[in-house]
């Protein structure tokens, strides 16, 4: 069978008809039109909908709007028609959101359902509840609805999505209001008997059995937590995750930090720790591997296919399990790498999967289900064997606040005894768990590239850091400075005098607020930072045209409040208004047309930084969004950053645009490249 719309109208406002091609009868047949039973009353069939069939033909889905309002004619000349957007106090969404979504909105549908044996249309989604989720391909008679519209408001200053979560019947269209105001994951059973969500007021799982009515505690009373034991953001921790259903709806398995436990769903049997506890003794985080791309749920008759984690070593690995019973986890293969990606042979017990580290890129591997002989497929950089790409070393250290940190120093290969090196800092938020992931050369977007850097003679530590809510400045200081003075006591190649520091974004943010601190840093480059939260807080995120009161008061900018509730807090997490203290050379990069940190805060920081005659250069590439895009400007980016780091931390001379800038008569005509020899 096949599907297509059509129509015959020739105005601007068409309507469409829904046709239905019988291909074994090569009958054609009109099925839905505006005039069906079913279709809301001034409503018609979507162009802008998804038409799909469900996996078992029996049923055809589509998107429906309503008609069109025509646009008024009128005489008046282009110039004199107004042009203002008025912002009202209870617009649900800010006018720039909105401006935003208007594309979107203008392309807005609704999903219906057409039962092809019993010849009905069904609408299932409507203005009230406009977002929709079928399960497995359109199989089953319920779909998961969605309303978010009344809790929009809360979004500008909440992290938490909100919505009202509805179970619609398929055969009917009625709607059964099952969970309000959440903000947590929410899934159906393979089957829809059961709905699945995590509550964030107790951290626990439930379930709902649709049928009886019944609530099911899950993991209330397992003696592990479930919420993610590590967020540091001033907001409710959410979940580890869902790792999938058994096909009859009985089991769900659900993850703790570390370990993959199996609920039974009828409570017949009680909850099963299906690796034994291995995950959590080892330090190891268990997650299933779904190889099979097309299965819906997990098989009661194979083993599973687990990816461990160690939070320690950061090595990874493959392992087996039962998906029945409570056994001991049977290791496959793992090492100091980043195993990932393993795929099932659709008709052979094969599989393939990638595997690399820092130095060796993530190549193809094919092999047996138990990686007992297994060959390596690929070699995409066979050439990276005439550079010198560096090692990556996991390193320790103890913070300001007592807290053991963990972190990453990538040293140049080859180091020659006695020699002292410069070091740059990275960071962003915690980065360790990256140690055998492989680092591609490339022109940056925003940020140092670790390659590049080591095989040109540089030090880079990347240190994890941890927050404590209401001061994320003070954290970042007891973690990065700690970390940098813990590698001048463990590491003798380091020059002590030539380190600088790096950061995109938040991170960038932190370098700002680092340097007015310490003089440890003898050049630093903040990319988009925030230089004065206070106005910050009330501004745009021009990329969606969200408000940025949200990061600030639950997400992570990590203040924890208003900015009248907390206005110290704000000051005191502001580099801005410690601005007379920074010694440090800055190099500033914030673009005119970025969507996530307003392009001012670049400004705000720089026009005082030149009001204080301290050395400050800012770059803005024009049109360029938070992170580069263009290559030609990457390129740019790279240079005028090497350039900048190596005149500070290896005595090179500085270039022209560094010496005496580029003043605008000459843009793009004097690059400004050329080093000025002194």
């Amino acid at each position: 069978r096949m599907t297509f719309l059509y129509h015959h109208d020739t105005s601007k406002i068409v309507g469409y008809d829904m046709y239905l091609w019988d291909v074994g009868k090569e009958k054609t047949s009109k099925i839905i039109d505006t005039l069906s039973t079913g279709m809301p009353a001034g409503w018609g069939i979507s162009k802008h909908g998804n038409v799909w069939f469900s996996e078992d033909g029996a049923k055809l889905f589509f998107g429906t709007a309503p008609k069109p309002v025509p646009e008024k004619k009128d005489t008046l000349l282009d110039e004199e028609k107004y042009r203002v957007d008025i912002w009202n106090w209870q617009d649900t969404l800010l006018q720039p959101m909105q401006k935003k979504r208007l594309s979107n909105e203008k392309r807005r549908n609704y999903l219906a359902v057409y039962h092809l044996k019993e010849g009905k249309m069904i609408q299932l989604a409507d203005e009230l509840i406009q977002e929709t989720r079928t399960l497995h391909k359109g199989i089953g008679n319920v779909v998961l609805g969605y309303a978010w519209k009344p809790y929009a408001k809360l979004s500008s200053w909440e992290a938490s999505r909100y919505q009202d979560v509805y179970i619609i019947n398929m055969e009917t269209g009625a709607k059964e209001l099952v969970l309000g105001k959440k903000s947590s994951f929410v899934d159906l059973s393979p089957n829809g008997k059961y709905l699945l969500w995590y509550e964030e007021n107790d951290s626990s799982w439930y379930a709902h059995d649709i049928a009886k009515d019944k609530l099911i505690s899950l993991t209330r009373y397992i003696p592990v937590n479930f919420y993610n034991e590590k967020f540091d953001e001033p907001n409710e921790p959410g979940p580890y995750g869902l790792a999938g259903w058994s096909g009859d709806d009985r089991y769900v398995y659900i993850y703790d930090r570390y370990d993959i436990w199996k609920i039974d769903l009828t409570e017949k049997y009680k909850p099963l720790n299906l690796t034994n506890g291995f995950g959590r003794t080892t330090q190891t985080q268990f997650r299933y591997q779904k190889i099979d791309r097309d299965a819906y749920f997990i098989s009661l008759k194979e083993p599973m296919l687990i990816r461990g984690f160690n939070e320690v070593s950061k090595e990874s690995g493959f392992y087996s399990a039962s998906p029945l019973l409570q056994d001991n986890t049977a290791l496959l293969v793992s090492g100091p790498y980043s195993f990932r990606s393993p795929v099932k042979a659709k008709y052979a017990d094969v599989l393939i999967w990638s595997c690399g580290n820092f130095r060796d890129y993530p190549e193809l591997y094919t092999g047996d289900m138990k990686f007992s002989s297994y060959r390596k497929i690929s070699n995409t950089n066979p050439q990276s064997i005439n550079y010198l790409w560096g090692d990556a070393r996991l390193v320790h250290w103890i913070s300001f606040e007592n807290d053991s940190l963990d972190g990453i120093l990538y040293t140049p290969e080859n180091l020659e005894p006695g020699k002292k090196y410069p070091m740059l800092v990275y960071f962003y938020e915690k980065m360790s768990s990256n140690l055998f992931s492989y680092q591609i050369p490339s022109p940056s977007r925003s940020t140092i590239n670790f390659p590049y850097c080591v095989s040109n003679g540089y030090i880079v530590f990347v240190p994890d850091i941890k927050y404590t809510n209401g001061y994320p400045g003070k954290s970042a200081y007891n973690c990065v400075v700690s970390g940098t003075m813990a590698m001048l006591d463990q590491f003798d190649f380091i020059d002590r005098d030539h380190i600088g520091i790096q950061g995109q974004s938040w991170g960038g943010y932190q370098v700002a607020y680092l340097i007015t601190c310490t003089n440890l840093y003898a050049a630093a480059m903040a990319g988009a930072p925030v230089s004065n939260m206070t106005s910050a807080y009330g501004g745009i995120r021009w990329g969606t045209g969200m408000s940025r009161m949200w990061q600030y008061e639950e997400s992570q900018s990590r203040i924890g409040g208003t900015l009248w509730e907390k206005t110290d807090l704000y000051l005191e997490n502001s580099p801005l208004f410690s601005a007379p203290d920074i010694g440090t050379p800055v190099l500033i990069m914030h673009n005119d047309n970025d969507g996530a940190v307003p392009w001012y805060q670049g400004i705000e920081f720089f026009v005082a930084l030149r009001r204080l005659n301290k050395p400050a250069w800012m770059l803005v590439y024009n049109n360029e969004e938070h992170n580069l895009t263009r290559w030609s400007n990457r390129l740019d980016l790279s240079i005028r950053m090497m350039q900048f780091f190596d005149h500070y931390l290896k005595g090179a001379p500085a270039p022209g645009w560094m010496v005496s800038g580029i003043p605008a008569m000459e843009k793009g005509m004097n690059n400004g490249y050329r080093l000025q020899e002194e």
